[in-house]
């Protein structure tokens, strides 16, 4: 039964309700009346209420399709050579610990040496085989927050599929969902405005009802990857801490977040902030508690004049905290060129307005405009979500490899931060 057919019948049975009830009222009300109605009908909260109600049924509609048979998301499995590659080493040697049986043997695949692992089992493998550093002992993890101004940056995006890439090197990782429209829930495979309470999102702790953020943590369904879901009643976060500024005089508003990530931090190798699309509240505490900075930056006009208002206000924002001795320091700045579509006249003009500005703080890779995110996204996912791209392989990997390369330079400057920062 698709989805179609099932919203169809679900908004004619409301066209059904609505119909009769202005023919009732049609016929309860005097016909001078009538000839004085507008022709198009006032929408006022009861009309919103019914809007939103049916919103949320499309969205669940179609959550539920793109998730079957069971409206949870399911991680990829990866070949033996996609785990070579991710491990860093030969075929030869994964047989060899094969036939050890120190490392899970996977699931034989037909009558050939193929073999299929989950990602469980892949993580398994990749924190016993690469080389990749890891964290040393009395260090905690360090906090990356993905932030911009603008909506349709690929800020959540760019979010998820760096927590899911360091997971694939190894890490543990904490995704924390601060925007009130809570994208990063959904691509978990939430429906937050059905699914996710007031009481398990950060909102305890800015309320002061909670000392610490542990009561909020839950599992995903990728392995190594936990969540702080987001909800829309994050929203209400802008009024509550104007309020206790308002109530205490000298209240540090830009550092509720912090301490209690901070606690996370011993427990996980990265924290992955994901904030809303202005200078909010929330994105101020992010902001202060975040050790590096990634800044998803499309090669557009608006993006380019949006980027430049955030930095303005975000410094003055700085400097008045200075002012009151606290003065904040990032490992790390980045900007992603991100959404690069180079079949648009203006991108490359754009993209030069961002070099020269941003100079070395610009990434040396950037994400090229693709299907493969479209068709992703559609399926509540991103590119690591798949496990066979049913369309061209080239058209895969090149959005593949540029989000490795990302997430490779962003590991680096974490693993850095912890062998030469305090």
């Amino acid at each position: 039964m698709s989805v179609e057919w099932k919203l169809s019948r679900r908004l004619s049975a409301r066209g059904a309700i609505l119909k009769q009830r202005r023919l009732a009222m049609a016929l309860t009300t005097p016909e001078s009346d009538l000839k004085l109605k507008p022709i198009e009908a006032k929408v006022g909260p009861a009309q919103l209420i019914e809007l939103a109600g049916i919103a949320d049924d499309m969205l669940a509609l179609v959550r539920d399709s793109m998730l079957k048979p069971h409206p949870r998301k399911n991680p990829p499995e990866y070949t033996t050579t996609q785990l070579a590659t991710l491990c860093g080493i030969d075929r030869a040697r994964i047989n060899y610990l094969i036939g050890k049986g120190d490392l899970p043997p996977g699931v034989a695949q037909g009558a050939g040496r193929g073999r299929v692992f989950t990602l469980a089992e892949t993580r398994q493998w990749v924190q016993a085989e690469s080389k990749i550093k890891k964290r040393p002992e009395g260090k905690r993890g360090r906090i990356v927050v993905v932030s911009n101004f603008k909506g349709g940056s690929t800020k959540t995006t760019t979010a998820m599929s760096l927590a899911q890439g360091l997971t694939l090197r190894g890490r543990k990782v904490l995704i924390v969902d601060l925007d009130p429209q809570a994208s990063l829930s959904s691509l978990c495979g939430l429906l937050p405005s059905a699914e996710v309470d007031s009481d398990a999102t950060v909102m305890p702790l800015i309320f002061g009802d909670q000392k610490d953020l542990r009561y909020a943590i839950q599992p995903t369904y990728w392995d190594g990857l936990d969540l702080i879901p987001g909800a829309p009643t994050l929203f209400s976060a802008e009024f509550v801490i104007p309020h206790k500024v308002a109530e205490k005089p000298g209240f540090e508003f830009w550092d509720i977040l912090a301490p209690a990530l901070q606690d996370l931090a011993v427990d996980y190798d990265t924290i992955v902030l994901d904030t809303p699309p202005s200078l909010s509240y929330l994105t101020i505490n992010a902001l202060m508690a975040a050790d590096g900075m990634l800044m998803p930056l499309p090669p557009k006009s608006l993006d380019f004049a949006s980027a430049a208002q955030y930095w303005s206000l975000f410094s003055d924002l700085a400097s008045s905290f200075e002012k009151r001795n606290f003065v904040k320091e990032f490992d790390f700045v980045n900007i992603l060129l991100s959404a690069v579509n180079a079949q648009e006249a203006s991108a490359s003009v754009v993209r030069e307005w961002i070099v020269s500005t941003y100079t070395a703080k610009v990434l040396p890779v950037e994400i090229p405009f693709s299907s493969v995110i479209g068709t992703t996204a559609t399926g509540f996912g991103t590119v690591y979500d798949v496990s066979k791209w049913e369309g061209g392989a080239k058209t895969y990997s090149r959005i593949r490899d540029a989000y490795d390369q990302v997430v490779e330079i962003i590991d680096n400057k974490i693993v850095k931060a912890w062998y030469e920062g305090a």
